[in-house]
């Protein structure tokens, strides 16, 4: 494995009722201004808006608010945030809602301190130098953004979609609630059960050798979500399943996993580049995209193929060559992907071949990419045209 530090600053607060006892002891040490930041207003209805609001307000926080931050958060979202943090000397941010909020509000957090327009920091035109203190409600298990530094962010009017990070943006505190998941409605379940296992997989391929334990780790985190996923789909109140997908999520991108390794992430770049064109569920794109990813490098990927194949999926080899073994075990991961609702063909969201090229060329930005084999603009016109 490769040398590595690891550090992750973020202080985890996980379980039932933890908001309650938590929230108000968490932020007081950042200040009495705080930026309540949300979603679609899912939280107003389901009455977590109303439990932090009195809680701030029942100790004398001061509180702005930003709300409708968009699935794929955008832009225009981040630069209103900058906006009122800045009109308003906001102390301290918190964020409530699933990883789209939480990304948003990094780009917000970094953004209050930087004196030009937040996309340079996106684009990695410019470095964050400081960045406002954050924390999390999560109310979505998926992306794992409730305890990493990295966070995604969409220019509409450009069309473009990049992935960024800086170490000034951990959260300071995250506080899962199990409970906080039960109004989230089937898709979206689906969709964040799909989203955690393609973090997973994107760090178990790599090249890196003698990394026995974190290929372990990986898969004991994909035989969690696959048993416990298709019950929690079908019966939307099992707190305890519910309880073991959000810590699943959280634990697949956390760092966890990817100690001495280099995952490759190439998948996630080419979903970036759909769904800046077409803005379609980033979860939705990668249930499409992986396996097609996967079927690519069948050649340059055959070992790990297999090994994910026999261990994860329970596929025998018993008379059968390895191409056979791998693929088998990309058809039950595409199997399991729709046995619970999600989509296979990039049909499904009607997108034909009218914008491969555009997409294609979105992906390239900063050349070839994929730290388990390198694409290039030929690769990735396979990969989606295999995905139609």
């Amino acid at each position: 494995m490769d040398r590595f530090i690891y550090q992750n600053p973020t202080k985890l607060i996980f379980g039932q009722g933890q908001v309650q006892e938590q929230l108000v002891e968490q932020l007081k040490p950042f200040g009495q201004k705080v930026l309540l930041v949300y979603g679609g207003g899912s939280i107003k209805r389901n009455g977590l808006y109303d439990e932090v609001i009195s809680l701030l307000k029942a100790h004398n926080f001061f509180i702005s608010e930003l709300e409708g931050v968009e699935p794929n958060p955008r832009l225009s979202s981040v630069r209103r945030g900058v906006e009122i943090c800045k009109e308003k000397d906001i102390d301290v941010i918190l964020a409530v809602g699933g990883g789209s909020v939480i990304d948003c509000t990094k780009a917000i957090a970094a953004g209050a301190k930087y004196d030009g327009d937040a996309w340079d920091l996106v684009t990695k035109k410019e470095t964050p130098k400081d960045a406002l203190p954050f924390g999390t409600i999560l109310t979505l298990a998926a992306t794992g953004s409730e305890m990493n530094a990295g966070s995604v962010i969409t220019n509409w009017e450009t069309h473009e979609k990049y992935g960024w990070g800086s170490p000034l943006v951990f959260p300071k505190f995250s506080i899962l609630d199990p409970e906080n998941t039960l109004s989230v409605p089937k898709d979206h379940t689906i969709y964040g059960i799909v989203d955690m296992m393609t973090h997973v997989l994107e760090q178990y391929f790599h090249v890196q050798e003698n990394t026995p334990l974190q290929e372990r780790m990986c898969e004991a985190v994909l035989h969690t979500v696959i048993e416990a996923g298709p019950e929690l789909v079908n019966n939307l109140d099992d707190v305890e399943r519910r309880e073991t997908v959000l810590y699943s999520g959280t634990i697949a991108l956390n760092g966890t996993l990817q100690m001495g390794t280099r995952g490759d992430w190439a998948s996630h770049n080419i979903e970036h580049a759909v769904s800046a064109v077409y803005d379609i569920p980033h979860a939705g794109g990668l249930a499409i995209l992986f396996p097609q990813w996967m079927r690519h490098h069948l050649n340059q990927g055959e070992d790990k193929l297999v090994q994910l194949a026999t261990r994860v999926w329970g596929v025998d080899p018993e008379g059968k060559s390895s191409q056979q073994i791998a693929e088998e075990g990309i058809q039950k991961l595409e199997e399991f992907w729709t046995s619970l609702g999600a989509p296979s063909r990039l049909a499904d969201y009607d997108i034909d071949d009218s914008q491969l090229d555009v997409i294609a060329d979105k992906a390239m930005i900063n050349g070839e990419f994929g730290n388990f084999n390198k694409l290039n603009k030929d690769d990735v016109l396979a990969i989606l045209k295999a995905s139609l």
